[in-house]
């Protein structure tokens, strides 16, 4: 068996308040954490603040739901700028596939028109554009795009594809199974030539893009808060500017239902809206204790140095290079390669993030992409070299067993 202890010169990040990063999280401590893309993790700060108000909540609630339309716009008002827009183009979704939802319910097509998506494309989603070309005799097709196509090929492979009959392409700003980035924005301006119209998935984006709908593009555009904004679960927010934005509805009807738009997304019945009233203060939190752009330059040293780690012990059991130079990557998500035959379908690997929680409290992504499967890093300020360690010694030799067996 080969030697699978690491030399790692990388320091926990030190935040104004803490002197571990990690010490402002709730995390189990017995559970290594290197998947925060896929369902985030809220700030002790945050979850402090959603309490409150949901005590608010129940101590009056005759006081509180009448009112909750205000709150939730002054939330709408604080949180457009962290994404680069302006708060009357923005409202709050429940996640970015009730955002994919909103528009998919609004649009019209007609028989032997197309939607355009890629094979990066995440799966609900994807899903949702099926839907809506069921309803009207249209059809889906997929753009293939290689996993190490740089930004060039990809526009070129999207000024092939783009059809007479195309209506709708649906694009992601940076991809969930492969973590990689897109051209969103000069894919709206070639869509916009030919005549169709673009939804930018945008659902890790805020937080490791700056101004991230304004440089995604786009006529929707749309993306999560729980994530990289360790906003609590539950929070994301649609940005579009289109001449026909009124056509757009919640998932709820509801007494605002006569509002125009933003302003019919702020109240619906009785949701538990005290996510979207805490996404500000997450947000704020780590402007204030890290800075943004400082965070994202952090991330990206940490998921290099875990992706230099985990790489190399993972090397000599992949014929392949197990490093994924992406062209356009993300701040913090890295792609690995795993040896042949592991994770190879989205069931496979989501079995073995899973299987990999029960056995040894490690907390992962693998994905797969073309038949071949990948462990997809994803770090946050709280991540440090140790988890990285960790997953070497309990991971790694249950990845490898399964490899020769």
């Amino acid at each position: 068996m080969p030697d699978l202890r690491t030399d790692s010169r990388i320091a926990p990040v030190r935040l104004a308040s803490y002197d571990r990063a990690r010490d402002a999280w709730p995390l189990d401590p017995r559970v290594v954490h290197l998947n925060h893309g896929s369902f985030g993790a809220v700030p002790t700060e945050v979850v402090a603040q959603q309490d409150a108000w949901r005590h608010e909540a129940d101590l009056n609630p005759v006081g509180w739901f009448p009112r909750l339309g205000e709150k939730v716009a002054a939330a709408r008002q604080a949180t457009a700028p962290f994404v680069g827009a302006d708060p009357d183009d923005l409202v709050f979704v429940p996640n970015a596939s009730a955002a994919a939802t909103v528009v998919f319910n609004a649009l019209r097509l007609e028989q032997g028109d197309e939607i355009l998506v890629t094979d990066h494309g995440y799966g609900a989603v994807t899903m949702g554009a099926a839907r809506l070309a069921r309803r009207f005799g249209a059809r889906v097709r997929t753009v293939g795009i290689g996993l190490l196509d740089d930004a060039e090929t990809v526009l070129a492979r999207f000024a092939e594809e783009i059809g007479p009959r195309t209506r709708l392409i649906v694009v992601d700003q940076i991809t969930s199974p492969t973590g990689r980035g897109l051209p969103t924005a000069e894919i709206t301006a070639l869509a916009h030539e030919r005549g169709a119209r673009v939804l930018v998935d945008g659902a890790h984006a805020p937080g490791l893009i700056a101004d991230a709908a304004v440089a995604g593009g786009g006529d929707w555009w749309f993306g999560n808060l729980h994530k990289w904004s360790c906003a609590p679960r539950g929070s994301a927010v649609l940005v579009t500017q289109a001449a026909d934005r009124d056509e757009l509805w919640p998932l709820i009807d509801s007494w605002a239902a006569t509002d125009p738009y933003p302003s019919r997304f702020d109240t619906q019945g009785t949701i538990d809206a005290t996510t979207y009233l805490a996404a500000p203060a997450a947000i704020d939190f780590v402007e204030r204790e890290f800075g943004w752009q400082r965070a994202r330059e952090a991330m990206t040293e940490l998921a290099d140095e875990g992706e230099r780690i985990i790489a190399e012990s993972l090397q000599h059991g992949v014929d392949d290079a197990v490093r994924v130079e992406l062209p356009m990557p993300a701040p913090s998500l890295r792609l690995l390669r795993l040896p042949r035959g592991i994770g190879r379908t989205r069931e496979e690997a989501d079995d073995l993030r899973l299987r990999l929680f029960d056995e040894v409290g490690v907390e992962t992504a693998f994905t797969s992409f073309a038949g071949i499967g990948y462990f997809r890093l994803s770090v946050h300020l709280y991540t440090e070299a140790s988890d990285f360690e960790a997953f070497v010694e309990r991971c790694v030799p249950r990845i490898l067993a399964l490899a020769r067996s």
